[in-house]
């Protein structure tokens, strides 16, 4: 369900066409979902956000995560990138 289309040290970059519910582990790296088409709803950290074509996602590493309720034409590119255990936030940074 997922073609990988680059790869270059710590970054991982695939298109995804997943069937749904999508069944995910927690990942070593930070995880970014670019939404190509369709909609869903992201399942993390207890809360549930939906989600359209043109939203971006982020999963934090080692987080609980599933895409639930995706639409039929669903696609979505899914970027793993830095290091295992995920990227130290900057204090008061975005």
């Amino acid at each position: 369900h997922a073609i990988r289309v680059f790869q270059r040290g710590p970054l991982d970059v695939a298109l995804s066409v997943p069937a749904a519910p999508t069944r995910q582990t927690p990942h070593e790296q930070d995880e970014i979902y670019v939404v190509v088409r369709g909609t869903g709803v992201l399942l993390h950290d207890g809360e549930r956000d939906p989600f359209e074509a043109g939203d971006v996602l982020f999963v934090a590493a080692g987080v609980e995560h599933q895409l639930e309720d995706l639409s039929d034409d669903f696609a979505v590119w899914r970027i793993f990138y830095g290091r295992k255990g995920g990227e130290v936030p900057i204090p008061g940074g975005v």
